[in-house]
């Protein structure tokens, strides 16, 4: 594979240091981690199962608000938790299980650099690593806490062990088993078959794959995978026949076949990936282009190349078309534009450069000048605006985002001024910009975006407006994030009641759309309401079972007597009796005032 130098080398200055680009991705891992609460969906849903780990212990079934969810195995819940109680002395539980992310981002990134340099050489490690920090569909879900980072981190190492195995089967295997193993407890089957089905077409695709060094490398990659995909499913089937059989069926059950596919979810991932991956994609494209057929023959071509097909078709086959899903796409094609960034032309790179510089610093000023009002309360008219759109926000400056802000503005004027005139200035300048955007929105505009996403003040509200021990309280069309929030910022945990079923508790907590909204069927009086703020697609309603009439009466009287002091009571009580029983015993005239004469 040729070495990395650009076509217009005479125009280049010697490549950068590793330290800078080691900086660039630290700098993009930790800004998003703390300071925010736990958003919806995924991120709420999944901090719920994390949160029931920290209380309870209990880590097998992975389990959110009292019921099993066992769509996904443990792992990285597991490693969450863990993370959220070491730093639960000095950090909120979701802040600390949200580290967890950066720790399995941070290996993502160490292994794509390292089977970077595995396939191309020295130069390429951390090009392969910049090309996948790039993505704009990892900015934000790579800091979130799901478990799909823990599936990145297992790709990756996968795509290591099997790069290395041409050359070193032992390690490679070792490397190739158990991050197929880390796959498979972090989203399930599909893991390994796609790894299996990466393996069969590459070896088809290329002679290289049918080598000896190959097969010890599978083969030991098999011994170090099976401690992995048995353990934890015989644990739960020793636990329960029946959650074994459910996360089986779950599990099989993205794959309905293609039958059941539509043409919307088949082609999600290719409308997609033009943004989603960003500028990763174009980058894999050139350097398909540009290497040709003969490319082909390289493992650092025909690896990623197969590998992004494989998982490409598996993804559109799942009837799951979300982004999230997407996210394994990224590493080949982050393989693929490191492949290309040396070989592109002088033009294209300098107007990815420009663009990165010019667009990226017109982005942070515009965070700078929406920071001013949350933080000065001017320009007035604008501030009134914010106002409006969130009310209830506490406006006001603060300094240690502030200090974080301009740290991170500081250094990208600073990366500026160092970068080279070489093939790696285009990638280092758009990494480096979308790092400064991401911070500034984490640190200067984080309160104000938390303000909005949270459900502490509903949940806060609902608190309040419920008794201090309701005896139970039943959900319809609650959300299973919204089940987790209640259960953590206010420890309610919630019975819900199936579509066409009757509520059997004395209050009942309804979510739906207020534009569509319909009361719940029965005798029910709504005692209160509430919303995020200016959230005009979900509603959240709370009543209470109206008594029986009979039961009514019996309670307002109870109520009037007991506003009633006990002398008030007995006096009341004599002169209800009947006028014989006031009068005096053996009298037999009545008492009164005496009677007029004719």
């Amino acid at each position: 594979f040729r070495p990395p130098q650009s076509p217009y080398a005479k125009y280049q200055e010697p490549p950068h240091p590793g330290w800078l680009f080691a900086l660039v991705i630290a700098a993009w891992i930790f800004p998003g981690l703390l300071s925010h609460d736990p958003w919806k969906p995924d991120e709420a849903e999944n901090f719920g199962i994390v949160y029931h780990m920290v209380r309870t212990g209990e880590w097998l079934v992975p389990t959110l608000a009292g019921e099993p969810v066992l769509e996904k195995p443990p792992l990285y819940y597991v490693v969450a938790a863990a993370f959220a109680w070491f730093f639960s002395p000095l950090l909120p539980l979701h802040d600390g299980a949200r580290l967890a992310t950066g720790f399995f981002m941070a290996l993502t990134f160490l292994f794509v650099g390292l089977t970077g340099r595995e396939l191309y050489g020295r130069g390429y490690g951390w090009v392969s690593a910049l090309s996948l920090v790039g993505c704009f569909g990892l900015i934000i879900r790579g800091h979130q806490i799901i478990a799909d980072v823990a599936l990145l981190a297992g790709a990756a190492a996968a795509f290591y062990g099997l790069a290395m195995g041409l050359r070193r089967p032992g390690a490679g295997g070792a490397f190739f088993g158990t991050g197929v193993g880390v796959a498979f407890l972090s989203e399930g089957l599909l893991a390994p078959l796609l790894s299996a089905a990466v393996v069969a077409c590459a070896a088809a695709a290329s002679p290289l794959w049918r080598s000896r060094n190959v097969a010890i490398c599978l083969a030991l990659g098999l011994a170090f995978a099976l401690p992995w995909l048995i353990a934890w499913p015989y644990l739960l089937y020793r636990h329960s026949p029946a959650l074994f059989s459910l996360w089986l069926s779950a599990d099989l059950g993205r794959f309905p076949g293609l039958a059941s596919l539509t043409l919307d979810s088949a082609s999600f991932y290719v409308r997609a990936l033009p943004w989603f991956a960003w500028p990763a994609l174009p980058l894999a494209a050139w350097a398909l282009w540009h290497e040709g057929r003969s490319g082909f023959r390289h493992p650092g071509v025909h690896l990623p190349a197969v590998a992004f097909l494989v998982m490409l078709v598996g993804a559109s086959l799942s009837t799951s078309a979300r982004d999230v899903e997407g996210l394994p796409l990224l590493i080949p094609l982050a393989l693929l534009a490191s492949a290309g960034i040396y070989t592109l032309r002088r033009g294209a790179a300098n107007s990815l450069y420009w663009f990165a510089v010019l667009g990226f610093s017109v982005l942070a000023l515009v965070a700078w000048f929406y920071w001013l009002p949350l933080a000065l309360e001017v320009p007035e008219r604008l501030f009134r605006h914010l106002d409006r759109m969130r009310p209830g926000y506490t406006f006001g400056f603060r300094p240690i985002p502030f200090l974080i802000g301009l740290g991170y503005t500081v250094a990208w004027v600073a990366l500026l001024a160092v970068l080279r005139k070489n093939a790696e200035r285009p990638l280092l300048a758009w990494c480096g910009g979308l790092t400064l955007v991401w911070s500034l929105m984490m640190s200067l505009l984080i309160g104000y975006i938390d303000h909005a996403k949270t459900y502490r003040a509903v949940v806060s509200s609902l608190r309040a407006a419920l008794p201090v021990n309701p005896p139970c309280l039943d959900s319809l069309n609650l959300g299973k994030a919204q089940r987790a929030m209640l259960e953590y910022f206010a420890d309610i945990v919630t019975r819900p009641v199936p579509a066409g079923s009757e509520s059997s508790c004395t209050w009942l907590l309804v979510q739906g759309d207020p534009r569509q909204w319909t009361d719940p069927t029965g005798e029910w009086e709504k005692v209160w309401e509430g919303r995020r703020p200016r959230d005009k697609n979900e509603l959240w309603v709370l009543y209470k079972k109206k008594p029986p009439e009979s039961a009514k009466g019996a309670r307002r009287l109870a109520a009037v007597t007991a506003a009633f002091p006990e002398r008030r009571l007995r006096k009341r009580a004599a002169w209800s009796r009947p006028l014989r029983a006031r009068r005096g015993r053996g009298s037999k005239e009545p008492r009164g005032p005496p009677a007029r004469a004719a």
